[in-house]
């Protein structure tokens, strides 16, 4: 029987508590050799500044930066970066990069050229997932998600054939819970995430 897994996630990633309409991520999960924290630190402390300049663009709605733990190079992973848009298609195409950046160093350095250059040497990009959010609390208003949040990812598996049982239950049983616990303020948000899965068609030349 083929598996597909979805995400039940308590998670707080930046606008999701603004309660968008559509909201979709990707899930960048990457693996760090201890020699390496500090200069993939400085690596990532820069492309936030390229996701900022392609939130100003409409590209992204957000992006955030975690760290997994406990940590060590033991863990299959040590950080997630999490991107958010408001759009299926935008997130397949990622928008213009080059414009973002132009936008985000118009005056880059020569170190911080070659930061950027060495990015792919200072981290492995070991899984890359595109979700969409079919679930969420409510959250109060004015709720913020200040650095140092602290977040709960759990991954379930579910069979093709239950999606719609699985689905119904997260609804129906547990989110009135998770809302109890957002309204008595013992947590920020809830969401459900499933896995998409992206076909792509390779066209057949005629003959």
């Amino acid at each position: 029987m083929k598996k597909v897994v979805l995400i039940a996630a308590l998670m707080l990633f930046g606008v999701m508590a603004n309660a968008q309409e559509n909201l979709y991520l990707v899930f960048e999960f990457m693996k760090v050799d201890n020699e390496q924290e500090k200069a993939y630190a400085e690596t990532e402390g820069l492309w936030q500044k390229l996701h900022e300049a392609r939130v100003e663009r409409g590209d992204i709605i957000g992006w955030d930066f975690w760290a997994l733990r406990p940590g060590g190079e033991d863990q299959s992973f040590q950080y997630l970066t999490v991107t958010l848009f408001n759009d299926p298609v935008k997130m397949m195409e990622g928008g213009s990069f080059q414009e973002a950046f132009d936008a985000a160093f118009p005056n880059i350095s020569a170190e911080e050229e070659k930061i950027m250059n060495a990015t792919a040497k200072t981290r492995d990009l070991a899984v890359r997932i595109y979700t969409q959010e079919i679930l969420a609390t409510k959250s109060k208003p004015g709720a913020d998600m200040p650095l140092g949040t602290v977040a709960q990812i759990d991954m379930m598996k579910v069979d093709m054939m239950n999606y719609a049982t699985y689905e119904k239950a997260e609804e129906e049983v547990f989110m009135p819970l998770h809302q109890k616990a957002v309204d008595a303020g013992e947590k920020m948000n809830w969401g459900l995430i499933r896995f998409m899965t992206l076909l792509e068609v390779i066209p057949t030349p005629l003959t």
